[in-house]
């Protein structure tokens, strides 16, 4: 029986292109596709997959706030990240956030399939690139991250802050939460004190800085 895989990236060509290469192998089979991690979130209590391969920086919800959200809910799901950044900060919170591999997709496809055997199998997998030196950075990250300001604010103030940091306008983030206005001003507002960042444009290179949303 073949594995199921979800796809989840913002490129459509892309995920038809890793599809095709991903349905033409002996042992998996894609059952899935989502556009941005909200909708994979949405699709995580349904589907059939036993790999999400997600990317990383997407629009509406990237993929790290995806793999915690889909995670809580489906915690026997193997999440895989694909991503075109070789950094081992985003590394570092994929894997705080649940996911079982970090894959480069600059890499050869061969690559991603050994990281969906190493997490199907419960082992962890993260490309060479990013090897050297990433726990050591991971034990500086922990030390800093006991002050960071973004670890005070709550899951749906991190969606609310991302939403923000794309330009999007307190109605436009109320339609996708599906929550009223005054309640995303009320996050909005609570986002800026915990922060101590007072504009939007301040948020927002806040929230790039940080990875939250693709640049």
């Amino acid at each position: 029986m073949k594995t199921g895989i979800m796809l989840v990236d913002d490129h459509r060509l892309f995920r038809q292109g890793l599809r095709a290469l991903i349905d033409a192998s002996a042992r998996m089979e894609v059952v899935d596709e989502a556009g941005d991690g909200r909708e994979a979130v949405r699709m995580a209590g349904t589907t059939k997959a036993g790999v999400v391969v997600m990317d990383v920086t997407m629009p509406s919800m990237n993929g790290i706030e995806a793999t915690r959200l889909i995670k809580a809910e489906r915690p026997d799901l193997r999440i895989v990240a694909l991503s075109g950044h070789a950094e081992r900060r985003m590394a570092i919170e994929m894997f705080r956030a649940g996911a079982s591999g970090y894959a480069l997709k600059e890499k050869p496809f061969e690559d991603l399939v050994d990281a969906i055997d190493a997490a199907l199998a419960g082992r962890l997998y993260c490309d060479e690139l990013l090897m050297e030196g990433l726990v050591s950075d991971y034990i500086a990250l922990l030390a800093k991250d006991d002050q960071s300001p973004i670890h005070q604010l709550s899951p749906r103030e991190l969606e609310v802050l991302q939403l923000l940091s794309e330009g999007r306008t307190s109605k436009e983030i109320a339609f996708e939460l599906d929550v009223g206005v005054k309640t995303v001003d009320t996050h909005r507002q609570s986002i800026m004190e915990k922060l101590d960042i007072h504009t939007v444009a301040g948020l927002t290179k806040f929230a790039l800085r940080e990875g939250l949303t693709p640049e």
